[in-house]
């Protein structure tokens, strides 16, 4: 079978990219590879010929310009003569530019689990709002940074279109290390834990964000934002099944940097190792007592 399509370079005009590479990639669950490479023509166009088809495996197209490779999505190969790849588009590189944006934030907050903890998965979009992509010229410097609840602990970095490895905690901050193209909004994740007796979540907005949404397992929390565009307020979309769990779904924005937003959680319920600390005081308060009562009843027990 054939795999074929363009190389291009994106900008203020579009344009087709002659002489670049284009790799087709042999990708499994515990390895993957290069399988064969061509030199785009004119039109920036190429043709790469792949004479056996493993069925197991995912293969995709790569393209290098400015020291960055740009990766197409999954090819459908398998039971086809010809895969057709979208459009590569690759882009010169700029230091400390453009600008970047968060199109969208999503929180999820579950209910308090059996240590009173609460878990928190965010899912950002972050657009590049230029037309290179954005670099740093320092591995250790960020290319982009949002802010999280500072009470946040175990942070861990999820799966998304920026790679779990680029992203990285600095204090209260979180931070993407790698490049950040433009096109369509780039998705990333991170969850962490909110410690034991958290009854106030305040979400950071450190910068503008077009749209926060956010799905409560309380059912029963209050969510409130200021300052807020006044013609918009917090909206509440209603409960939501996902995952055989009920949330509660909210959506507000857009919110400039400074903005407040804050979620009052309901106390956690009952627990068996929350009595644990009084049913220790009843026993102790009670096994006092009846020594008391023992010592009382040895005097008279002796005069008969």
């Amino acid at each position: 079978m054939t795999v074929s399509g363009r190389v291009l370079l994106g900008g203020r005009d579009t344009l087709p990219l002659p002489g670049a590479w284009a790799v087709l990639h042999h990708v499994v669950r515990d390895s993957g590879g290069p399988v064969d490479s061509v030199r785009t023509d004119r039109g920036g166009r190429y043709r790469i010929r792949l004479s056996r088809v493993d069925t197991s495996a995912v293969y995709v197209v790569s393209a290098w310009h400015g020291g960055l490779a740009y990766f197409s999505l999954p090819l459908n190969v398998i039971g086809r003569p010809a895969a057709d790849v979208e459009d590569l588009v690759v882009y010169p590189a700029t230091k400390g530019m453009p600008p970047i944006r968060v199109a969208r934030r999503l929180l999820t907050v579950a209910r308090p689990g059996a240590d009173g903890t609460r878990d928190v998965l965010e899912i950002l979009e972050l657009e590049n709002t230029g037309h290179t992509t954005r670099i740093s010229d320092d591995t250790l410097v960020p290319t982009w940074t949002g802010a999280i609840p500072g009470t946040a602990i175990q942070f861990q970095a999820g799966q998304g279109d920026i790679s779990h490895d680029a992203l990285a905690r600095r204090g209260d901050l979180v931070a993407v290390l790698g490049p950040i193209p433009p096109g369509s909004p780039k998705q990333l994740s991170y969850s962490y834990v909110l410690p034991a007796g958290t009854n106030a979540l305040a979400v950071p907005i450190d910068q503008w964000t077009t749209e926060l949404n956010l799905l409560l397992e309380d059912t029963t929390a209050v969510v409130t934002a200021t300052p807020l565009p006044p013609a918009r307020g917090v909206e509440a979309i209603g409960v939501q099944d996902i995952e055989q769990r009920r949330f509660a779904a909210y959506r507000t924005g857009p919110l400039e940097g400074g903005a407040v937003v804050t979620i009052a959680l309901p106390p956690g319920g009952f627990r068996a190792q929350m009595a644990l600390p009084y049913v220790i005081g009843l026993l102790s308060a009670t096994m006092v007592a009846a020594l008391v009562w023992a010592l009382r009843r040895k005097p008279a027990l002796a005069h008969r």
